[in-house]
């Protein structure tokens, strides 16, 4: 119950400010942690076209992009990421997506 209460709250935000990447950001995770990770990629993506060098939607989105199945996906996310979290100089958010990254790119070499 508490986590539809607080998805219907992103989706009125989101509703009411369409281009605010923050409404946009939290509905995001409210799909991923309800692992409706279709829509959380739509609304990650959105944050991005909303706010390009916003970094830790590019973690968020390689992550549900992984969720989903689109590993290829995810990788060019997680290298956009990190290039764009060193410009910025968030070096957590682009060493966590370092690491997805190489954990995906292992996986894919049959490891």
């Amino acid at each position: 119950m508490e986590e539809e209460s607080r998805l219907e709250q992103f989706q009125k935000a989101v509703e009411m400010y369409p281009d605010d990447e923050l409404a946009h950001f939290g509905l995001g995770r409210c799909y991923y942690d309800a692992e409706d990770f279709e829509n959380a990629v739509r609304s990650f993506r959105r944050v991005i076209a909303l706010k390009p060098d916003y970094s830790a939607a590019y973690r968020h989105l390689g992550q549900a992009l992984e969720k989903a199945g689109l590993v290829a996906e995810a990788q060019e996310v997680y290298e956009s990421g990190i290039e764009i979290a060193r410009e910025k100089g968030d070096l957590q958010t682009g060493k966590e997506m370092a690491v997805f990254l190489k954990r995906l790119r292992k996986r894919g070499q049959g490891g």
